[in-house]
């Protein structure tokens, strides 16, 4: 089984080689660049900068995911809702990381003063995502269709949502 731990500097390159993976070959995100590593550590250091959850997991010899969640918007209203967001190395998938991710994830926002967290999943035909976020909990909020394009083709976002407070 994988253990869950806060991301460190450490795991910045691995990170990004997984991200790298899923722009490059995925539509769960509408980036179509990857990040550099300069890039990607900014990114952690401001989610942790937050105080917001960045998780990896990890099986003692190499990174297979991670999640973190940041608030949804800049906006203060926004302030208690937050957005999930999973990734899982390509040799990883199918094994119950992201489960495992997850459900991390939910705890340490909870903690972190998020009472809803907000899935917004990058192609409807994303079922591993879709069915990810209903195993835990999550029911549909919506769709908008064709809102993205990539690999020539129009893009779905999916959202999805749960609260929190219970988990805190």
């Amino acid at each position: 089984m994988a253990a869950i731990r806060p991301a460190t500097p450490a795991d910045v390159d691995a990170i990004t080689a997984i991200y790298a993976h899923h722009v490059l070959h995925g539509t769960g995100t509408f980036e179509e660049e990857p990040p550099t590593a300069e890039e990607m550590g900014r990114r952690i250091t401001n989610v942790a900068g937050h105080g917001w959850p960045w998780l990896v997991a990890e099986d003692g010899t190499s990174l297979l995911g991670f999640a973190y969640a940041a608030q949804f918007r800049d906006r203060s209203a926004y302030r208690y809702s937050c957005e999930d967001s999973v990734y899982i190395h390509p040799d990883a998938m199918g094994r119950g990381i992201g489960g495992a991710l997850l459900g991390a994830l939910m705890t340490a926002a909870a903690k972190a003063g998020f009472r809803r967290m907000l899935a917004v999943i990058g192609d409807s035909a994303n079922l591993g995502s879709i069915r990810l976020h209903l195993h835990h909990g999550f029911t549909h909020a919506g769709q908008f269709d064709n809102v993205g394009h990539k690999f020539g083709r129009d893009l779905d976002i999916v959202f999805m949502q749960r609260t929190l407070e219970t988990l805190s």
